[in-house]
């Protein structure tokens, strides 16, 4: 995609502070980020979600994603990490790359994905069971 900064970002068109790199994945810091040494994991094809990324791309991101945490942890202190993406504009996704956010936490540190925290449901028993028969697989 010609005006997608990941893509131009794959390209070497726009600088990252590379992380990791191979033939199907790029990992880079935010250059806006929510903690320090937020992190960032795209496919180097362009998939615009999770409905189209390939399966093998997103193994690959989770295995990066694994050590990129875990040197967190070790070389930088990180207490706990989140792991976030968002697919599709009601979901707040804003960078129409698929991508994955690797953000290192400490305790106190006041982020909050959405700013908000979500008003949770409540759900009888029948719509649990009713859910579970639209989402199982196999």
């Amino acid at each position: 995609m010609e005006n997608c900064i990941f893509c131009k970002i794959i390209k070497g068109e726009i600088p990252c502070y590379k992380i990791y790199e191979d033939d199907l994945v790029l990992a880079f810091l935010d250059v806006s980020p929510m903690s320090i040494g937020h992190v960032l994991i795209i496919p180097k094809e362009h998939r615009e979600n999770i409905f189209d990324v390939k399966e093998k791309h997103l193994e690959r991101m989770i295995d990066v994603a694994k050590k990129i945490a875990q040197k967190m942890k070790d070389n930088m202190g990180a207490e706990g990490i989140n792991l976030y993406h968002a697919s599709g504009a009601c979901a707040e996704q804003t960078v129409f790359h698929f991508h994955l956010h690797i953000v290192p936490r400490e305790k106190d540190d006041n982020i909050c994905f959405s700013g908000v925290a979500p008003q949770r449901k409540d759900i009888s028993k029948e719509e649990f069971d009713a859910i579970v028969s639209k989402l199982k697989i196999g």
